[in-house]
């Protein structure tokens, strides 16, 4: 790509509302509510109105900023979902691209946008990018932004999620290895790196298409900057399948779609979705080719909404 066509693209995407460097915004998207607030992990609470805000928090010593979906109704404890952006997205383009917003209106939950630094999300093995090399805290990033949600809206600790595509879903996958604050994971198009020596007590739902070249199904060196070199997905579904103690999982074979679903205790699952076909995207997404050019992905599946396949998941396996 030259130059002249690489500002032009970066302008077109910032009037689509993508924020170029990733970095916070003063407001909220267009019409909705909004409010901008400055806190650390042991501020005092602030309010998140109904709609689209943007709030700062300061961690590792770096000012970090994220934005909170909060629908009309909600319920006494509410659900909280992390949605986290590939690389080269931001909070803004993945609020706008994968209809996180649209599914908590119905189904009663808040979402949280948090905005990699630079881009991009340390996520372990070396991915990805400037925050990988310059060891930004992520972990600490995410968790101390849901502990900040968590002082501002009633939201219920046994249904806390976590969900992402691409180098989004990688942190998503690093979560459950370092954390034990979500209930269940969500990776799309993901894999994980570094090793998971203590995973998680919890649920997992991975989207994968057998014809991605970021992230290739059955495992080995990517295309793409960051050259992502992970196991074989089924081989990775199976790993978790073996640390939450699960029976042997039933598959079903619908059109591309293929379901592997294995029960575990305490009601727990682990499943993977195999669509055979599709590339690097988020299936059910809203397609455009300039996003995707930037983003490096492929055009949205058709075979399912990943979105509300994912928060079905999510609603049926809280703690």
């Amino acid at each position: 790509m030259t130059a002249l066509a690489a500002l032009g693209l970066l302008a077109a995407l910032s009037a689509c509302g993508m924020n170029p460097r990733g970095e916070g915004q003063a407001s909220g998207t267009a019409g909705a509510s909004s409010t901008s607030s400055t806190s650390s992990s042991s501020s005092t609470a602030t309010t998140i109105p109904v709609g689209s805000s943007t709030h700062t928090i300061s961690v590792g010593g770096l000012t970090r900023s994220y934005i909170v979906y909060r629908p009309a109704t909600l319920p006494a404890a509410a659900p909280l979902v992390v949605m986290m952006h590939g690389g080269f997205g931001s909070a803004s383009q993945a609020e706008k691209s994968y209809g996180w917003n649209t599914e908590a209106e119905s189904g009663h939950f808040l979402v949280a946008y948090p905005d990699g630094f630079d881009r991009a999300w340390n996520a372990g093995g070396g991915c990805c990018g400037n925050p990988a090399k310059d060891g930004v805290d992520d972990i600490g990033f995410i968790t101390a932004m849901v502990s900040a949600i968590e002082h501002s809206v009633s939201v219920n600790a046994s249904a806390v999620y976590a969900t992402g595509i691409s180098n989004g879903g990688i942190m998503a996958y690093d979560l459950a290895c370092h954390t034990t604050i979500f209930a269940a994971i969500g990776p799309d198009s993901a894999t994980e790196l570094g090793g998971c020596q203590h995973p998680a007590t919890l649920s997992v739902i991975a989207i994968h298409g057998t014809a991605d070249k970021n992230v290739p199904y059955n495992g080995g060196e990517g295309d793409g900057v960051a050259h992502i070199d992970g196991p074989a997905i089924p081989a990775l579904n199976a790993s978790w399948r073996q640390a939450e103690d699960c029976a042997a999982p039933a598959v079903s074979t619908a059109g591309v779609v293929t379901t592997s679903l294995a029960s575990c205790p305490d009601g727990r699952a682990v499943e993977l979705i195999t669509i055979t076909g599709a590339g690097h995207q988020w299936p059910g997404g809203v397609s455009s080719p300039i996003v995707q050019k930037l983003l490096g992905t492929d055009p949205p599946s058709t075979a399912l909404n990943a979105t509300q396949v994912i928060w079905r998941f999510f609603a049926a396996h809280a703690r």
